[in-house]
């Protein structure tokens, strides 16, 4: 044998077995000196992950995984499935973390009955031939405290018996090496037993078969667990018969048992191995979203069309599914910008229940007076084509420590409700979530509606009139433990909040989400504005907007919307009074006068100073 010369890092190395990561289960796993948390989701994704929570490094191996997200035991952190990007921190339970807070990564794949992964794998796992024509059966797994080389030097002398020849005295063996970890043994029982069975020997006597000829090879990979530590997980090429298979693992654990032993005895009497020191990745902790650079409406991801169907009257569903790699982690109430063929940018939220990481799935709806964005997704996009989009943004975020929530949607404003009714639902929190809606026909995803039972309510067909009444009945009753969501038609939604507002509800338990900002804008002021942290003053003109300006000036600033909807360009006023044109901000924050959306407001006063 020649001594390992392929760098470990860059290989693909067995982690787990397949029944160590079990569904709703957590497995502690170990490679090259760094541990992992290695489970799998319900849609059956394995993920391998570095082995600690972001906020105080405890492991992760001890939180409950709940199918769709892994949650940390201390502070309940919460991590999405594929993207391990935080989803929720309890004590900022307003706040949706910044993207930054994403836990690393390794890849992983499932290959005869084993997890493989890596720390930057090049290719993909080893093929073994012999295991691919056969029906790989996996053996103990067996820890050693002994180096890798050390292991697979005592492998090559391993011996056994052939699975349809355990009562045979010996067996030939050949060595074969898939590769610089691995090790495969072929056991060849070439004895003629065929007068000893025929005079009733009883060396083969209560053992499943003593057939001369019977061969069986094994595959023994090695794992790199430390510098003086591995595993050694076996794999049979081929399933022994299901009353034989108990027999066969005995006879292997036997006699691997008895290798290790010799192994680690060998192991003791060399000078211990320095152990591996992984390199732990910082990563920057900020709690909310922070603003991008470059600025503007960046479409920093390309995604495929997967799917494309009526989910209702008028109304168009999507799902895109990345053209490689994962998508970045979203929380109920995110949206993404869609970078459409005609050259519009449109913003529509991820209708996407917990666990539904594979994908973003939109709803669009077809606007009469249209200015071509949904026209566009509901006559030229097509299953197959690839779309530009932005990474998700969640400025309408759920908290999710609230004794009782909400829901109040009207029209296509079901989408982001409809992610946080299935977040609510998965972890069992109380919630209403209130469908207001032309007809039957013209209710978005009645599937996904009807799976969350009797915690969702149609209101089909009321006039204006009847829907104010039926909103004033439903927020009537308030207390400190309930929040309410509000998302619809600009009407629906004043309703909404001039109801809450006359029942005591305080403005920090309303929150709400316009499609657009319909506001008469004015923009005939002109204006200084003054960076605190930039050094910076900038006149901004009649027909100008402050973001525009700001940016023709070399300051970043990310946007989405554009019109005082979706809150991406806010920005915080240290002096100066705001004239507030925007729908994003509440009326506690309009008198505050410590924000401005920059993309459409202005200053009543001769001059604002922002804290940029």
């Amino acid at each position: 044998m020649t001594l390992v010369t392929a760098d470990p890092f860059t290989m693909w190395h067995p982690v787990a077995s397949a029944h160590d990561v079990p569904y709703r289960h957590v497995c502690h796993a170990q490679l090259l000196g760094r541990e992992l948390a290695v489970w799998r989701a319900d849609d059956g994704y394995v993920n391998v992950w570095e082995n600690r929570c972001l906020h105080r490094g405890v492991r992760l191996s001890i939180g409950s995984n709940d199918g769709t997200e892994l949650r940390c035991q201390y502070h309940g952190w919460r991590y999405a499935n594929r993207s391990a990007g935080c989803t929720y921190i309890p004590a900022h339970p307003a706040d949706a973390p910044a993207r930054t807070i994403c836990n690393r990564t390794f890849p992983s794949v499932e290959r005869y009955g084993l997890v493989w992964s890596g720390e930057d794998p090049v290719g993909e796992p080893p093929t073994v031939d012999v295991l691919e024509a056969g029906t790989p059966f996996g053996l103990r797994n067996l820890p050693v405290d002994a180096p890798v080389e050390l292991v697979l030097q005592h492998l090559q002398t391993h011996r056994f018996l052939p699975s349809g020849s355990l009562g045979a005295e010996s067996a030939e063996m050949k060595v074969e090496w898939p590769d610089d970890y691995s090790v495969a043994l072929t056991a060849t029982d070439g004895a003629d037993r065929s007068s000893s069975s025929a005079s009733g020997s009883a060396s083969g006597a209560g053992v499943p078969g003593s057939a001369s000829g019977a061969s069986s090879t094994a595959v023994f990979f090695v794992q790199p667990v430390d510098s003086g530590r591995s595993v050694i997980r076996a794999v049979l090429a081929e399933t022994p018969p299901a009353g034989e298979q108990m027999a066969v693992l005995r006879h292997h654990a036997t006699g691997l048992n008895g290798l290790v032993a010799r192994i680690e005895a060998e192991a003791a009497r060399l000078p211990a191995p320095e152990p591996m020191v992984p390199v732990l990745q910082q990563v920057p902790l900020h709690l909310a979203e922070m603003p991008e650079a470059p600025s503007g409406r960046q479409a920093a991801l390309r995604v495929q069309v997967r799917r494309k169907w009526e989910t209702a009257t008028g109304v168009a569903a999507f799902e895109l599914a990345p053209l490689s790699g994962v998508l970045p982690t979203f929380q109920p109430g995110a949206h993404i910008d869609v970078h459409l063929p005609n050259g519009l940018v449109r913003q529509y939220s991820i209708t996407n229940g917990p666990g539904e990481t594979s994908y973003y799935r939109l709803g669009v709806k077809l606007e009469p007076d249209s200015t071509g964005g949904s026209v566009c997704l509901h006559e030229a996009v097509r299953e197959g084509d690839v779309l530009a989009v932005s990474e998700p943004r969640n400025n309408f975020p759920l908290r999710r420590d609230s004794m009782r929530t909400i829901l109040l949607a009207g029209g296509i404003g079901i989408t982001p409700l409809l992610a946080m009714a299935q977040a609510l639902d998965r972890m069992s929190l109380p919630f209403e979530l209130h469908c207001f809606a032309q007809s039957a026909a013209h209710t978005a995803f009645s599937d996904v509606l009807d799976r969350l039972g009797s915690s969702v309510v149609r209101h089909l067909g009321l006039p204006p009139d009847e829907t104010v009444a039926e909103i004033r009945r439903l927020v009537a009753a308030h207390d400190e433990f309930t929040h309410l969501y509000v998302c619809g038609p600009g009407p629906m939604l004043e309703a909404a909040r001039r109801e809450a507002a006359a029942a005591g509800w305080p403005d920090d338990h309303v929150h709400f989400e316009y499609f657009k900002n319909a506001n008469e804008i004015h923009d005939s002021s002109t204006f200084e504005v003054a960076l605190a942290r930039s050094a910076l003053t900038v006149t901004v003109g009649s027909g100008r907007t402050i973001l525009e300006v700001l940016r023709e000036n070399g300051v970043p600033l990310p946007s989405s919307c554009e019109q005082g909807a979706c809150g991406t360009c806010v920005a915080t006023v240290i002096e100066g009074e705001p004239d507030h044109q925007d729908v994003y901000l509440n009326d506690s924050d309009h008198e505050a006068g410590d924000r401005i959306m920059t993309c459409v407001s202005r200053a009543l006063s001769d001059r604002l100073v922002l804290d940029l």
